[in-house]
């Protein structure tokens, strides 16, 4: 990788893909205006304009080769990005140059290159989501009968099972999916609205005929691939639509931080680990070190999407009556860069999860160390069905179990619970049956059949109905 002397976006150079990287480059941002500009002449053309096809050609001949050189020379003269690519583009299809952008306003270019980039974006996103989700399918249902300690308060709780726990997570990502699906299907064209909305340059364009420049707004939609326009707006298309994006990446960070939050405590556990290769370093320090670094960067990147929203809501609250430019800057910043970042936690979701691994011994040991303690309600309830006293087997029950605590929190010694009831007359069992009580399958409660009913259920119909977005692959490069 090229060292460079001026600061460059990690988000580009660590974190996100390439795919969404390029995605939100100047290059697909200025030949997507192209494409606008493009729209627009075939359907002025189409209604009667005075715009040949040879125009329109070549046009579309140069829509890829931008030169950015010319362009910037232009920016420095204009201090206006819109006229300098208007010029670059004019200067490359010259016969095309009396009618480029023709009625247009700088926002048609602009805003409906962002809506076009958001339907992308969103697309890329939801593909990794649905590829998550069937990695999330496979590791509940490889780990549905593993019974493991349930924490509430993060202390020791009833017992689930490792892919009843998995659900949780996949169950938060099927909300996500669901809203990364609909904030797409609700994105509409900005259209050809004018300098104020009122579409009055094309009014004039069109002598007055209003059905055509109805007809021009709808045909310009079709032809960047939506399937309406808004019906009104401002100079630009209602800065909430940002806000509603947002959101929904926002809550995507949600989900992401929480499952990568209880991935970390469970490799604090020992119990289920991120993948960790062969060369990779844990600490500079301490060699020993095998450090969550996947889910930590997962976590910090899904705080930095959480609070993306507040940027659109602060610019969408002082859009002063039909625009204001106060805007720009920050859409500039905060629109891509929301983008990038749910896309680096999707691919660190997705790239722990194709390879995740899961420590049955351990996981065993610490059931086995809390598990007697839970039981002791199961012990009452054998010891009644054996002719016991409910009262005297409690009080028996709590001794032995506070002074087995106390050896486990004060000498850091294993939990000999069940060895003092086997020896207390009053409790009448040996440890064999005891240990018989203490079946695991017993106290995990109906997780496996939750496990396998949800997907069934939930997962599985989804990831039919998004089937054609299934196999994208993580690529975590540093």
């Amino acid at each position: 990788m090229a060292i460079t002397t001026e600061y460059t976006s990690p988000l580009v150079e660590r974190f996100a893909t390439k795919e969404m990287a390029q995605l939100w480059s100047a290059q697909k941002k200025f030949s997507t205006w192209r494409r606008c500009w493009v729209a627009l002449a075939e359907a002025e053309q189409e209604l009667g304009l005075n715009i040949t096809s040879e125009q329109i050609e070549e046009m579309r001949a140069r829509l890829d080769d931008i030169d950015f050189d010319k362009a910037y020379e232009y920016e420095r003269k204009t201090r206006h990005d819109v006229m300098a690519h208007i010029h670059t583009f004019g200067d490359a299809a010259p016969k095309a140059k009396a009618i480029i952008h023709l009625g247009a306003t700088s926002c048609y270019v602009t805003d409906n290159t962002d809506l076009i980039l958001f339907r992308e974006a969103l697309d890329i996103l939801l593909k990794k989501a649905i590829s998550t989700l069937s990695r999330l399918k496979a590791f509940a249902l490889q780990w549905k009968d593993l019974p493991t300690l349930g924490f509430t308060h993060y202390q020791p709780a009833q017992l689930v099972t490792v892919g009843k726990r998995a659900c949780l997570w996949a169950q938060d990502l099927l909300m996500d999916i669901e809203d990364l699906d609909a904030a797409s299907k609700r994105l509409c064209c900005r259209g050809v609205k004018g300098t104020t909305g009122t579409q009055a340059s094309f009014l004039a364009l069109f002598d007055g005929n209003h059905d055509k420049v109805r007809k021009l707004d709808q045909l310009v939609a079709e032809k960047l691939g939506f399937k309406r326009s808004f019906p009104v707006t401002g100079q630009t298309y209602p800065r909430k639509v940002d806000t509603h994006v947002l959101r929904v990446l926002a809550s995507l960070g949600e989900s992401v931080h929480k499952w990568a939050t209880d991935m970390r405590l469970l490799q604090n556990l020992k119990e289920v680990e991120e993948p960790f290769e062969k060369t990779q370093v844990g600490s500079s320090a301490m060699a020993y070190k095998r450090n969550p670094m996947r889910c930590e960067r997962a976590c910090a990147l899904a705080r930095f999407l959480m609070a993306a929203p507040i940027h659109s809501e602060f610019t969408s609250a002082v859009q002063w009556f039909e625009r204001t430019l106060d805007d720009s800057a920050l859409r500039r910043l905060s629109l891509p860069e929301a983008f990038l970042a749910a896309d680096g936690i999707l691919n660190l979701y997705l790239n722990v999860m194709e390879n995740p691994k899961v420590y049955p011994k351990v996981i065993e040991k610490h059931v086995w160390a809390e598990l007697p303690f839970m039981a002791t309600e199961n012990i009452i309830m054998e010891g009644v069905k054996r002719g016991g006293d409910r009262q005297e087997l409690h009080e028996a029950i709590r001794v032995h179990s506070q002074a087995a605590g106390m050896e486990v929190k004060e000498h850091g010694r294993e939990n000999d619970l069940l060895d003092r009831l086997a020896g207390d007359p009053v409790v009448n069992m040996t440890r064999n049956e005891l240990e018989q009580i203490l079946n695991l399958r017993e106290f995990v409660g109906r997780a496996p059949e939750q496990v396998v009913e949800f997907i069934s259920e939930e997962i599985d119909p989804v990831l039919m109905r998004f089937s054609d977005k299934l196999g994208a692959h993580s690529d975590v490069r540093v």
